[in-house]
C-alpha cells in the first residue's frame, strides 16, 4: 500500500467536548464500496484488516474536516461512518484519503462510490447490520463485523465519539431484534455457505462428477474456513486437505471437527494437493496471487483434468487470468450472486418484516439526534432566566438589607427555585422523544416565546465589537 501524507492524530476529546460537538449540528454520513456497486478489483486496493481500522479512522479525521469516523472492512464492502458538520468539505476529505490509499484516481473512484448523508446513511447502517444489504440476505456475520466496528470505535485510539458510537449501537441492536424477531438468517447465511452452494451446484456442470465425490482442499485456515468447514460438514463431508502456512491453525480446527479427516499440509505442498485435488478453495489474507495462469502452466494443471478454484478472499487469491486456463473453472466472490438470487427470492416475505423493524430503529436513532439540537436552546433557556433572575435580586436586595446572610441566602434559594420549576415544563418538552419535524416546531416556538434568537444577535454584536 502507499504512503499516505497524513497529519498526526489528534488529542483524544472529552466528553463534554464531544457533547458539544455533537450538538452543534454533526451530520451522520457514509461512503464506500459494496459488492453492489463496485467491482472486486477496486474493493481489494482499499481494503483494511481489521487490525488497522483505527489507524484509517485517525488518518481520516486528521485533515481536521471530519470530527468522528469508523471503518468497516469486509470481504464484500469497505464502508467509512463520519460525522461532520460541513458536508462537502468532509466529502472531499474523505475521497481524497481513499484516492491515496488506493493509489486510484478520483475519477474512478467516484464511479464505483456510494454517499449517503443523513437519514440516508442511518438506514444504510441498519440495513447492513440487519443483513439486508449483504450478498447472502440475513447472514450473520456482517452482524459481527458491525458490533467490531463499534467496539473498535470506542477504544482508546478510535475516533466514534458521541453521535457516531450512538449510530453503530443502536445498528448493533437492530440486527439483534432482526435475527430473534424474525426468519431472515434460516438456511445459507454467509459467503462461505454460498461457496459451499455454488460448487455443489457446479460440481457436474464444471467437473462432470457429483459434488459428493470430489475430492476437496481448501488454502488459508482462518474464520472463512472454519466456517467453510461447517457448511461442508452439514452436507455429510468426511475428508478435505488445508493448506496453510503454519500447522497450528489447522491443527486447532482439526480439534474442532472431529468428525471429519483433515489432512493437513504446508504452502511447500500447495501444488501437489491443487493437483489431486477436484475442488479448491481460497481463503487465506495473502495481498498477493496465490494462483494464477502462470502458475498453473508451469505446474502443468492446464487442459489436464476438470479443476474448480473457488476463491472467497479479497484481495482475491486467485488470478482472473485462470478463467482462460482449459479445463480450469475460476469463481470469485462476485460470481456468488446466482446462489443469492436464490436466497433472496426465498427470503423477501422475510426482507419485509426486518424492514419494518429496522425503521423502528433508525427512527429511534434519529429521534435521540435531534434531540442533541435541543442543548443549545436548553443552555440558553437557562442563561436567560438565570439572568432575569440576579438582575430582579439585585434590585430587591437594596430593599432587603435588614435581612441578615442567612435570610439573604434562603431568599436566593427561593429565586432559584421558582426559576427551576418554572423552566422544567418547557425543557421537559425539548427533552421528550417526539418526530423530528415536532423537535424542529418546538425549538423554534420556544426560541421565539422566550426571544432567545434576539441573545444571539446581541452576543453576536458584542464579539464583533
Amino acid at each position: 500500500r502507499n504512503a499516505i501524507d497524513i497529519q498526526a492524530p489528534r488529542p483524544k476529546r472529552t466528553r463534554e467536548e464531544r457533547l458539544e460537538a455533537a450538538s452543534k449540528g454533526l451530520q451522520v454520513h457514509v461512503v464506500g464500496l459494496s459488492i453492489h456497486h463496485a467491482q472486486v478489483e477496486v474493493r481489494e486496493k482499499l481494503a483494511v484488516p481489521e487490525c488497522d481500522w483505527n489507524k484509517a479512522s485517525n488518518e481520516i479525521i486528521a485533515s481536521g474536516a471530519i470530527a468522528e469516523a469508523a471503518v468497516l472492512s469486509t470481504c464484500n464492502r469497505f464502508e467509512v461512518y463520519y460525522a461532520a458538520s460541513n458536508p462537502r468539505e468532509a466529502m472531499a476529505a474523505v475521497t481524497k484519503y481513499l484516492s491515496q490509499r488506493g493509489d486510484l484516481p478520483v475519477s474512478l473512484l467516484r464511479k464505483n462510490l456510494f454517499m449517503l448523508s443523513g437519514d440516508d446513511a442511518v438506514w444504510h447502517i441498519m440495513r447492513v447490520a440487519g443483513g439486508l444489504d449483504s450478498l447472502i440476505v440475513g447472514e450473520g456475520q456482517i452482524l459481527s463485523q458491525v458490533r467490531q466496528c463499534h467496539l473498535h470505535s470506542i477504544e482508546e485510539d478510535g475516533c466514534g465519539g458521541k453521535v457516531l458510537s450512538r449510530l453503530l449501537n443502536n445498528a448493533v441492536a437492530a440486527g439483534k431484534r432482526v435475527r430473534s424477531e424474525t426468519a431472515i438468517s434460516k438456511g445459507s447465511v454467509s459467503i462461505s455457505s454460498a461457496a459451499v452452494e455454488l460448487s455443489e451446484m457446479l460440481s457436474v456442470q464444471d467437473l462432470q462428477l457429483p459434488f459428493s465425490e470430489a475430492r476437496l482442499a481448501v488454502v488459508g485456515a482462518g474464520k472463512m474456513t472454519r466456517l467453510l468447514i461447517t457448511h461442508l460438514a452439514s452436507r455429510g463431508l468426511e475428508k478435505i486437505t488445508i493448506v496453510n502456512r503454519s500447522m497450528k491453525s489447522p491443527q486447532d480446527l482439526a480439534e474442532q471437527f472431529p468428525d471429519v479427516e483433515i489432512e493437513i499440509k504446508l504452502m511447500d505442498d500447495l501444488w501437489d494437493v491443487i493437483g489431486r485435488s477436484d475442488i479448491v478453495y481460497t481463503a487465506t489474507s495473502s495481498v498477493d496471487y496465490i494462483v494464477d495462469k502462470n502458475s498453473l502452466e508451469e505446474n502443468g494443471l492446464a487442459g489436464g483434468k476438470p479443476l474448480m478454484l473457488v476463491d472467497i478472499s479479497v484481495p482475491r487469491n486467485v488470478g482472473e487470468d485462470c478463467k482462460e486456463v482449459p479445463s480450469v473453472h475460476a469463481y470469485n466472490v462476485d460470481d456468488l450472486k446466482a446462489v443469492v438470487a436464490r436466497n433472496t427470492a426465498m427470503r423477501q416475505k422475510e426482507m419485509i418484516e426486518a424492514e419494518n423493524l429496522l425503521k423502528e430503529e433508525s427512527a429511534s436513532f434519529i429521534g435521540w439526534r435531534e434531540s442533541l439540537s435541543a442543548i443549545p436552546t436548553i443552555n440558553q433557556l437557562q442563561e436567560r432566566a438565570n439572568k432575569f433572575r440576579q438582575e430582579e435580586m439585585k434590585k430587591a436586595t437594596r430593599k432587603l438589607g435588614h435581612l441578615n446572610d442567612k435570610e439573604m441566602e434562603a431568599v436566593e434559594r427561593l429565586s432559584r427555585g421558582i426559576v427551576n420549576k418554572m423552566l422544567h415544563g418547557p425543557m421537559a418538552h425539548l427533552r421528550k422523544s417526539e418526530s423530528v419535524e415536532g423537535k424542529q416546531a418546538t425549538l423554534k416556538e420556544l426560541s421565539a416565546m422566550f426571544r432567545l434568537e434576539e441573545d444571539d444577535k446581541k452576543n453576536g454584536r458584542r464579539r464583533r465589537r
